[in-house]
């Protein structure tokens, strides 16, 4: 049994609440079974790593765009929220085989969306073969053990945290990017060779089927 929880655009604000709530559903009610939810963003928001700080952020500018913040409860870089699918996946660490393990757990809750995209034709396997370059503060420049990509580039970035014996893991699936709003927020060069999306690995797959795709993991 999983419990779905089905596509929804909401505020980067409310988004963050609503799966620190659900972490929090999960542990009171002592479940036994997963969480999985599917959201998207309104307006286009930049959530921040659980201990990142802001300092590279144009406020003046985020907000000129109409581009909220928000912390995150899990770790790692920075993200912009805007043309992409973003999931999350909260369940008790023993519902896994691995569950104890970081890198075993990602492995699993992962291989969810593996199979998914198989199936629309878009092979993935996980990144770490490219060393971290810490100097980056948008996290999709940075391909870790946590995260699938497609022909050596990043398409989902994934994070964890863990409370009272639960995982949360959520991640961001590029539909698309705008490379020079990237390039202004973050000031740094965003390299094609580091990311994609689908868009560009397949420009007649639709949001929607990806959406009903990945909902139909748990149906």
């Amino acid at each position: 049994m999983i419990k779905f929880i089905p596509y929804e655009v909401l505020t980067g604000k409310e988004n963050m609440q609503k799966d620190s709530d659900l972490l929090d559903f999960a542990i009171s009610e002592k479940l036994s079974y997963p969480i999985f939810r599917l959201y998207g963003w309104r307006p286009a928001c930049i959530s921040l790593g659980r201990n990142q700080q802001d300092s590279f952020i144009d406020k003046k500018f985020l907000k000129d765009t109409n581009i909220d913040v928000v912390k995150r409860l899990t770790g790692g870089r920075a993200l912009l929220h805007d043309d992409e699918i973003t999931y999350s996946f909260i369940c008790p660490i023993s519902y896994l085989n691995h569950g104890e393990n970081v890198t075993k757990s990602y492995i699993e809750i992962s291989q969810i969306l593996i199979e998914k995209f198989a199936k629309l034709g878009i092979e993935l396997d996980f990144g770490g073969s490219k060393p971290v370059n810490t100097k980056f503060d948008y996290c999709m420049l940075i391909s870790t053990g946590a995260d699938l990509c497609y022909s050596g580039k990043k398409l989902i970035g994934s994070a964890q945290c863990r409370k009272e014996g639960y995982i949360l893991q959520h991640g961001s699936i590029l539909y698309n990017y705008n490379r020079q709003l990237l390039e202004k927020i973050f000031h740094e060069n965003v390299s094609t060779d580091a990311i994609t999306s689908i868009k560009e690995i397949n420009p007649k797959l639709s949001r929607q089927q990806v959406i009903d795709a990945l909902s139909d993991t748990v149906l």
